[in-house]
């Protein structure tokens, strides 16, 4: 009598090889922009270390104390414009990051991923390790900092565009939303990990902070160049010499633009991305300020933001695949996530109370900024208005992600000029960008609103 097979082994051989490859595919790109993010959190979480009360810190008996409020500061963060000065290490990162990535689409298109991703991520690892070296080498220069800051936000462009068109490539529209949705969790895990990774050494060795998150996405580099295969066939039998002459006459229209909704998605995300990377750079300090925390316990609390972001990426994906109304689920999220911000900011004293309302304003404030970054960037790189140029995607994506690069430069920098004013006018800041996000999308969710009335055909994705 034959035996039958186990079932593991039945579970593992109904999967065709493509699904394999593909679940494969996703796990890889999901780990790459985890590393990415999580190289990118250390700062937020240093912040506090930077500059701190010192009146409440034991004085070691070896030290010439000559200022007992900045005595533990790290120069120049020790004076009194600190906030000002932690505005220009993020706006030095961002800028960069923001006019990198209109030129990192177009580097993606035309370079293999593999190698565009793997140098990315090496670069990306040995910036990071610059800035933590900074503390053993004891170096106080602004400059420096700054420097390092916009070299990082240059290299870090390499990365969305990439794993966007990767995933874009393996993966159709049917469940792009729920599959992306999940998969953009990435985002919140690498911001979680890099916090608490940051925080094991902020309050003894800060340099570590940043070292041994540039280890891990240097790491994530080599396994990039060994294991990443960029689409289901190599790139070389997708496209032929003919077709890539024909592609270069398809340049993206200002026409084919607008009539796919690029534009409004860009600047909804302008405003979108603000708001998230405000608290994704200052939430750890607000914590520290308000609730008087030490930076490790206010860079853990922190995270349930970004654990709210994971919950509200897959519900938009969801919701929007079912709905098939990208712009309505986006809209409605960002009109709920209004009120939300401006109540966070009124019960930080209840601090049970104050944590559920950090998932549930992550969830509101991340889960279009995750469904615009990924499901709609991969639904409009291959909109029919382009015309079969598949290629497009990197560009579109970075395109998108450029734009709503200039919020998140600008959403850290407004933080730190209002900030000395009182952290209610932050929020009263963040409140403003939801709304004009939203209206940004108001063309876009009366098409859909027609659609599902009967006026127009309905599409699912």
């Amino acid at each position: 009598m034959k035996s039958s097979l186990a079932p593991g082994i039945r579970l593992i051989t109904n999967f065709s090889r493509d699904s394999w490859y593909r679940g494969f595919i996703l796990i890889l790109t999901f780990l790459f922009y985890t590393a990415y993010h999580l190289s990118r959190k250390p700062i937020s979480i240093v912040k506090s270390e930077l500059h701190r009360n010192c009146s409440n810190v034991i004085q070691p008996k070896d030290i010439n104390i000559t200022n007992n409020v900045t005595w533990c500061d790290w120069p120049p963060f020790d004076q009194d414009n600190y906030q000002t000065l932690f505005g220009v290490l993020d706006n030095c990162f961002l800028v960069a990051y923001a006019i990198g990535m209109f030129f990192s689409g177009i580097f993606g298109e035309r370079l293999p991923l593999r190698y565009y991703l793997s140098i990315g991520m090496l670069m990306s690892g040995l910036f990071t390790c610059l800035f933590g070296l900074g503390f053993y080498w004891n170096i106080h220069s602004l400059g420096y900092y700054a420097f390092v800051q916009v070299m990082n936000g240059l290299v870090q462009t390499t990365g969305w565009p990439a794993v966007v068109a990767c995933v874009g490539n393996w993966f159709g529209k049917g469940k792009r939303g729920f599959i992306m949705g999940v998969w953009n969790s990435h985002t919140s895990v690498g911001n979680i990990l890099g916090s608490l990774i940051a925080g094991v050494f902020v309050s003894t060795a800060w340099g570590l902070s940043f070292i041994v998150p540039g280890i891990i996405i240097a790491c994530t580099g080599v396994l990039c160049f060994f294991f990443l295969v960029e689409s289901e066939f190599p790139r070389e039998l997708l496209i032929s010499s003919a077709s890539c002459k024909l592609q270069k006459q398809r340049i993206l229209s200002p026409l084919s633009m607008k009539k796919s909704g690029v534009v409004e998605f860009s600047l909804c995300l302008l405003f979108a991305k603000l708001v998230s990377y405000t608290f994704l750079y200052w939430l750890p300090l607000y914590i520290s300020n308000v609730a008087h925390f030490e930076a490790k316990e206010a860079g853990d609390m922190s995270t349930l933001f970004d654990v709210g972001g994971i919950l509200g990426g897959i519900l938009a994906g969801l919701v929007s695949d079912y709905t098939g109304g990208r712009a309505s689920t986006c809209c409605v999220m960002l009109v709920v996530a209004a009120p939300m911000v401006s109540v966070t900011s009124y019960i930080r004293l209840i601090i049970r109370l104050w944590s559920s309302m950090l998932l549930l304003c992550g969830a509101l404030v991340n889960g279009p900024y995750a469904l615009i970054t990924t499901a709609v960037s991969a639904d409009l790189g291959t909109h029919e208005s382009l015309k079969g140029n598949a290629r497009a995607l990197s560009t579109v994506t970075a395109i998108i992600d450029g734009t709503g690069s200039i919020g998140a430069a600008l959403g850290p920098l407004l933080a730190g000029v209002i900030s000395p004013t009182g952290w209610n006018n932050v929020f009263y800041m963040l409140i403003s960008a939801d709304v004009l996000a939203c209206l940004f999308l108001s063309r876009l969710v009366y098409k859909e609103a027609q659609r599902w009335c009967g006026c127009g055909p309905r599409a699912r994705g």
